[in-house]
């Protein structure tokens, strides 16, 4: 296939921001941003960093999973991310006689490696600027989405042809430019190492999102292939992958104005939202999210620590509950805190004033700011009901979420499609029932049911489900005796009753659970979704021409595009910072300040006897630095978001210095405004990383694999 390498002229190459903000597109690197990575202290060249048609970094680089990075550190295939990337494969392999989620994980031969079935990772193999093609035929507003999802569609089907490749087309800049993304997709990836929870999950809810950390955030995986090289499901003829390019690890240390570089696949930014986004988040989708997730988290940490068992299986839930949890309470504080709204007005009457002194602006920009005030005028009314149907109804209760995938056979049985057809999709869900009832807990899932459906009718007034309204003021909004009702009749809470009905379906309307996300879905789809759709016909125009307005009228600004989980690399140094009035961060944590945090059986704070051992003895052999200490996490001023971990952070010299796993809470407003003198990355030091594998695991197999730079 012709390979294209992009000129895009959207991307302004005059750099007056500091080089800490910014997720730049590698491939289309600028003189001067190269330069000034160059005075920082990169060493490589543009083509060294990313090559379509020879190995570089970027072919070390992946998307692991559904929304993280991670990458090659090895020539056999070895693939480094983060704990709470792997950590849903983990625990599907873990059961109370084999804790691997408490104990840890360890592969001393690459026949202990363990499959992951669904589990694939994905490097990129082309790129290429599409935008007239996408907007071809695009002639207003009301067809606009319509007509491009067209093309969008004819271009994949072109592209891809017979291949086995996976295609994206994304839109940068608001829509004002599009790109495709070509993938090689592997799906054999072994577990390999899991360090223990003590390690991992270090810190937990009580760190999350903080500096200072001292966690070992790492999971390590290899990725397979078929005998000749390619892309293949798991089979056990399979072997490991020769890799591309990957990295050595640097255990030299880290200083203070080190340069660091992170390439990796950041999920969601918004920098050039206008003040209404960022006012709704403050007083809407924050909190609507923060009250359905800490209501969950109560009812999960309840059964959790009551039973060991069900700890294994909510384990990984929990954690992608809180996470989610935390950075919506962290954004909403610093948003205020930082004055982010107020910026956002600032902003806008520079625009508007600019806009106004000139006759042909007027004409193009003139009346924008209406489209969108009148766009959030319906947005305002109905973020939160949204954000409540979806977190408290249809992602609320696990059984709820499930009886989801019933939709369609359901469909079918009412439409007296052949008893052929149905069978065939009943075979399909027998799969997945015993995939969810594996790590599922009934009694669990009750209480979560019942305190999310008595939170929405609590706190909701218009765009209420019918049944939740109506069983809500039957019952004096507690629904408690309805929820357990539903338990005993539903076949979504007990896995015999469910594969005796996939042995002979019959309409589920008048299932109680199923009764209920239908009513929610049909809420969202028929009440809701079509006001979203008509504020977005009013006021995405006005936002478009917003961001281009922008763009014209800042010429000396760093307008790199929103993360979309598209590959970037951002550059920076390791840095402390001020995080308030008297309170000054020191660049890295080490494992002083690991035990200093120790709480014997506390679920977040426990630390394994065998690493207490070795810090009593201060066994940390070649990885301790120059004062004997061994460094644990670090920060530097990179430009990060969710999508990031496991990304690596990588030096001068292209070699793995740190894992990036977090941002910090004094900049949790960041992904809407970058925070200059406050934002940094959280990272964990490769020395740490490499302690954790030889003198915790015992890995010496893994280790002699490496290539290690002393």
């Amino acid at each position: 296939m012709k390979r294209v390498f992009l000129a895009i002229t959207l991307i302004i190459s005059v750099l007056c921001a500091k080089a800490d903000e910014g997720m730049w597109l590698p491939y289309n690197l600028s003189g001067q941003s190269l330069q000034e990575m160059q005075q920082l202290g990169c060493k490589l060249t543009a083509e060294q960093i990313f090559n379509l048609n020879q190995p570089s970094l970027k072919d070390a680089i992946v998307q692991f999973g559904g929304g993280c990075t991670g990458e090659l550190i090895s020539p056999e295939g070895l693939l480094l991310t983060n704990h709470h990337c792997g950590l849903s494969y983990v625990q599907k392999h873990a059961t109370v006689e084999h804790d691997y989620l408490t104990d840890g994980f360890w592969a001393y031969s690459k026949a202990e490696e363990l499959p992951n079935p669904g589990l694939t990772v994905s490097f990129l193999a082309n790129v290429e600027d599409v935008t007239e093609l996408v907007l071809e035929g695009v002639t207003d507003e009301e067809t606009r989405s319509e007509v491009i999802d067209n093309n969008i569609e004819k271009i994949i089907k072109e592209r891809q042809g017979e291949r086995d490749v996976t295609i994206e087309i994304v839109p940068f800049y608001s829509g004002n430019q599009y790109i495709l993304f070509e993938y090689d997709v592997y799906r054999d990836v072994r577990l390999v190492c899991c360090p223990p929870w003590g390690i991992g999950k270090y810190g937990a809810d009580t760190d999350n999102w903080t500096w200072p950390r001292h966690k070992g955030d790492f999971n390590i995986f290899r990725v397979y292939t078929d005998r000749d090289g390619k892309p293949a499901k798991y089979s056990e003829s399979n072997i490991p992958m020769q890799s591309k390019h990957y990295l050595p690890i640097n255990i030299k240390g880290v200083k203070q104005g080190d340069y660091a570089m992170i390439m990796g696949y950041p999920g969601s930014t918004d920098r050039y939202s206008t003040s209404y986004t960022v006012k709704n988040l403050i007083e809407s989708d924050c909190p609507a999210i923060i009250n359905c997730r800490t209501t969950k988290l109560n009812e999960y940490r309840k059964h959790m620590d009551a039973d060991q068992e069900v700890f294994i299986k909510y384990a990984s839930k929990q954690a992608g509950v809180s996470n989610y949890w935390k950075y919506a309470i962290g954004q909403q504080k610093q948003l205020v805190r930082n004055h982010v709204y107020d910026r956002r007005l600032e902003q806008e009457k520079d625009f508007r004033e600019w806009v106004f002194e000139d006759p042909s602006r007027q004409m193009v920009y003139g009346d924008i700011f209406d489209q969108i005030q009148e766009k959030w005028a319906i947005l305002d009314d109905i973020v939160m009901p949204m954000t409540y149907l979806r977190e408290a109804g249809w992602n609320g209760g696990e059984a709820v979420s499930f009886s989801r995938r019933f939709i369609r056979i359901n469909n079918m049985l009412n439409e007296k499609a052949s008893k052929e057809d149905i069978a065939k999709v009943a075979e399909g869900l027998k799969a997945q029932t015993a995939t969810f009832f594996k790590d599922y807990d009934k009694a669990l899932d009750m209480d979560v049911t019942i305190a999310l459906l008595n939170l929405f009718y609590k706190d909701i007034d218009r765009y209420v489900p019918l049944m939740i309204a109506e069983i809500g003021a039957k019952n004096n909004g507690d629904f408690t005796e309805w929820v357990t009702k539903a338990f005993e009749k539903s076949i979504f809470v007990d896995q015999a009753k469910l594969e005796k009905w996939l042995e002979k379906p019959k309409k589920l309307d008048k299932d109680p659970i199923f009764a209920l996300t239908m009513d929610i879905i049909s809420t969202y789809a028929n009440v809701v979704y079509p006001l979203y759709e008509e504020a977005g016909i009013i006021g995405n125009a006005g936002e478009r021409l917003y961001m281009k307005g922008l763009m014209e009228m800042q010429t000396e600004r760093n307008f790199y595009p929103d993360a979309n989980f598209t590959m970037r690399l951002t550059y920076g140094t390791v840095e402390p910072y001020k995080g308030a009035d008297a309170v000054n961060y020191n660049y890295y944590t080490t494992m002083d300040g690991v035990m200093a945090k120790y709480i014997p059986g506390n679920w977040e704070f426990d630390i394994p006897q065998d690493v207490r051992d070795l810090y009593e003895a201060r066994d940390y052999g070649r990885y301790a630095d120059e004062n004997g200490q061994l460094i644990v996490n670090f920060i530097t001023t990179n430009d990060i978001t969710g999508g990031n971990s496991g990304s690596p952070v990588i030096n001068g010299e292209g070699e793995l210095i740190g894992l990036a796993f977090d941002g910090n809470w004094e900049a949790m407003s960041g992904d809407i405004m970058f925070e200059q003198k406050v934002q940094r990355t959280i990272c964990m030091d490769a020395r740490y990383l490499l302690w954790c594998l030889e003198k915790v695991g015992g890995v010496k197999n893994i280790i002699d694999e490496l290539t290690i730079i002393e």
